[in-house]
């Protein structure tokens, strides 16, 4: 498989651009691309996903072992001709002091040579210690070449690969130019998503020819044909014993945060996912289930509030003991109302709190819970997850009943996060279906038990 890494020294260099460029030049000139993004991510895979045409899969150490993402790698990028991963923060930065969950750690665990994408912006010889510094630090770490970002113009360019080559001897495989075409946007929860882009096709296409033409997608491929072959562990393969069950899916531009071998190990177990809009589908489909991830809904509030036949359904339905499962932006959607500068919508009613949205993040970052005794389907041991969310839950009764006890991150009230009402469970972590937590098969081993017990 050949393959590369694109990090940078920090984040907010440009990486995703970069990777979206360079996943959409490629496939155009007819090379099947795999994406991979390290760490926990909707939105940058969103737009990875759109520039390759493939789902992007999340590489992350802090749910997924070793052997499980490489596992995970082969199996997705068996099929294509180049597998691109998208590091998050810089190249050495994780949480772990001793870099054992970096970027540069997943580089070495998959063999992967590593692609330095470097923000230009206000530096010229400068960009030779850093360079020195990088290549030093863990020799195990293959930098095998660097992409030069935000140049200015030919005369920057010049000194920069001059520093470059004068100190090191590294690669340089492009130089992309500052251009506002490749703004992507950004707003309180990072970079907006492609369904929020207008003309997405023609923007993805246009990236993809600026990067195209600023990198030399030979060397880039030639690079990533010297990694090595990675033979990984086998994993369990999943029993399609849940046939039958039908599992109602929000999916708009309200709701995308989704990962796609969550999604997979549905399809993989048996059941059927039936997407519904909560802008325009005025009833919910006929379905065993209601899944509602995270997204935006802050920003389609008083769209959302509008389909009061949507909202009316859901609450009928889900008080009639139909099961959900709903993370973060699909929690605020089940609350009373929701709450963003003081205007006030409200929302299904499922949930007897207030979303109300803040400046600030109220929970950012991994976490970790142990399930209650009140969790409906949840195993009771430790679990590990993530949280990103600027809204709070204000209102709870002091009766309310919650799923996680947490031991890391803020969850709904900084000790409990997931509310437990009629079948639903609904909370502000993410979770992530893996080995050590296959909470998709748990979820729909109760949604099983309540059609048979009903």
């Amino acid at each position: 498989m050949a393959r590369f890494l694109i990090a940078a020294a920090h984040k907010s260099s440009g990486k995703t651009v970069i990777s979206t460029g360079l996943a959409s030049a490629l496939t155009a000139r007819g090379d099947v691309v795999q994406c991979f993004k390290k760490g926990p991510d909707y939105i940058d895979p969103m737009w990875l996903h759109a520039a390759s045409g493939r789902p992007c899969y999340n590489l992350d150490f802090n749910t997924m072992s070793p052997i499980e993402f490489s596992a995970l790698a082969c199996a997705k990028a068996s099929d294509a001709d180049i597998a691109m991963i998208e590091a998050n923060k810089g190249l050495y930065d994780g949480v772990a002091v001793d870099g054992s969950d970096s970027n540069a750690a997943l580089a070495k665990a998959l063999k992967t040579p590593v692609i330095l994408v470097i923000d230009c912006n206000g530096m010229t010889r400068g960009i030779a210690p850093l360079l020195i510094g990088y290549l030093a630090f863990d020799p195990d770490v293959n930098i095998a070449g660097v992409i030069l970002n935000k140049v200015g113009g030919p005369r920057h360019e010049g000194k920069l690969r001059a520093a470059i080559a004068a100190y090191t001897d590294l690669p340089v495989i492009g130089a992309v130019p500052r251009n506002s075409a490749l703004d992507l946007g950004e707003r309180h929860l990072g970079l907006t998503t492609p369904s929020e882009t207008d003309e997405l096709t023609t923007r993805i296409a246009k990236i993809g020819e600026i990067v195209g033409a600023s990198v030399d997608l030979d060397m880039l491929f030639k690079i990533a044909e010297t990694a090595p072959t990675v033979t990984p562990a086998a994993l369990p393969t999943s029993n399609p014993k849940f046939a039958g069950l039908r599992i109602a899916i929000a999916r708009d531009p309200a709701f995308g945060f989704y990962y796609p071998d969550d999604l997979d190990a549905f399809t993989d177990l048996g059941a059927t996912l039936i997407p519904f809009n909560a802008f325009t589908d005025t009833h919910l489909p006929d379905a065993d289930a209601v899944f509602i991830g995270g997204g935006f809904p802050e920003t389609q509030m008083g769209a959302l509030s509008a389909n009061q036949n949507l909202r009316d359904d859901i609450r009928t339905k889900l008080q009639s003991d139909l099961p959900a499962y709903a993370e973060c932006g699909g929690l605020m959607y089940l609350c009373r109302a929701m709450i963003w500068d003081g205007t006030s919508h409200p929302m299904c009613g499922v949930v007897q709190g207030d979303a109300v949205m803040n400046a600030r993040p109220q929970g950012r970052g991994y976490v970790a819970y142990t399930a209650t005794d009140a969790h409906p389907w949840a195993a009771p041991h430790p679990s590990k997850a993530h949280e990103f969310h600027y809204a709070r839950i204000d209102n709870l009764g002091d009766d309310t009943v919650f799923a996680r006890k947490m031991t890391r991150g803020s969850g709904i009230n900084g000790t409990h996060d997931g509310v437990v009402v009629h079948n639903v469970v609904a909370g502000f972590c993410h979770q992530r279906n893996t080995v050590d937590n296959p909470w998709v098969a748990r979820f729909l081993q109760f949604v099983q038990d309540v059609k048979t017990s009903g």
